[in-house]
């Protein structure tokens, strides 16, 4: 429910499993039933949380029912649709066209990864506060904990492509803001929060680094969350058993991480192999078998190129990034 004084409006989901609707009501006998069924919620389940609610809906005042809102909304959306639509999939000979649409693409992607990441980010405080308010027993609990594990990988999964697409608006600039940071501190800082998302899969992960390893030039935060973002591209799709290798080696200038597999049967490493989908503009790629939706490979090369690295794909080495060690600039 969204109230004020000049605007209100009820969402809901409803209907049968696989076949549920987007509801929406503005007008003004379901809200007064909207109003009247949470008060009651409320009041039964916690008294004080429904007194306030009730002095918060009377400070409000008189509100300006706008009976006409519904009607009016969704032919509205539908023609802001439809006049976007086109856009993203213009293919034109003219580099300034194709560059205009990548920009509309990209923006209208940082608006959905806005969108996603702000009420996942709510449930997330929601969660924090009922696991330190409420008393429950250990399933619940760690049923809670596991909602807010995969809240946070798709905030940090959208976080991902809000930057992608960033980079192909030309919003951001490029190695400017590389420092000095050490690698191995964080995959080892890193690596208790992959182990556990890909324990939930069934994968194990393996880190394979040297003692002494010089310092590169990248971008800690963001490289953190590109990592993430690496290691859920490169195993989506891997049978249960499986093992991931991270393994970090000097390069002559350059400081260089492989990503390969193991598969449990056998100790021979294979090839990460590459994704059988499709791009979907610039930023995203779609695979239609699995419905999974991922960074392209060109988006993937781009915010590696920003973070000082360089990606590699090969058949006998799996994915490789090399990153320019500091004292080389």
């Amino acid at each position: 429910m969204i109230i004020t004084p000049n605007f209100q409006c009820i969402l809901s989901i409803v209907g049968e499993k696989d076949k549920k609707i987007l509801l929406m009501k503005c007008d003004e006998e379901s809200l007064k039933l909207s109003i009247e069924l949470m008060h009651a919620k409320l009041n039964q389940e916690n008294y004080e949380e429904g007194v306030k609610f009730r002095n918060a809906i009377n400070n409000l005042g008189n509100l300006n029912i706008n009976n006409q809102f519904e009607k009016l909304f969704w032919p509205t959306l539908s023609a802001k649709l439809a006049n976007i639509a086109p856009n993203l999939n213009i293919k034109n000979s003219v580099k300034n066209d194709e560059k205009n649409v990548q920009i509309t693409e990209a923006k209208l992607l940082r608006a959905i990864s806005h969108e996603v990441r702000t009420p996942l980010a709510t449930i997330r405080t929601l969660i924090s506060s009922t696991l330190k308010k409420y008393k429950m027993d250990e399933s619940m609990k760690n049923r809670l904990i596991q909602i807010d594990n995969e809240c946070n990988e798709q905030i940090d999964r959208f976080g991902l492509i809000f930057n992608a697409a960033e980079l192909v608006s030309n919003e951001v600039p490029s190695l400017n803001n590389l420092a000095k940071i050490n690698l191995a501190e964080i995959f080892k800082k890193l690596a208790p929060l992959w182990n556990k998302q890909l324990n939930r899969r069934g994968i194990s992960l393996k880190i394979d680094i040297p003692n002494q390893l010089p310092q590169i030039l990248s971008d800690s935060e963001k490289l953190e969350l590109m990592l993430s973002g690496l290691i859920n591209k490169n195993t989506r799709g891997l049978k249960e058993g499986s093992t991931l290798i991270l393994e970090l080696r000097p390069a002559g200038q350059k400081l260089k991480l492989q990503l390969k597999v193991q598969k449990l049967e056998s100790n021979q490493k294979e090839i990460l192999k590459k994704d059988n989908g499709s791009d979907i503009g610039p930023v995203l790629n779609w695979n239609p078998q699995t419905g999974s939706l991922q960074l392209s490979q060109n988006a993937t090369q781009k915010l590696l190129a920003s973070l000082g690295g360089h990606v590699t794909q090969r058949r006998d080495t799996g994915l490789t990034v090399f990153f320019p060690i500091s004292d080389s600039k």
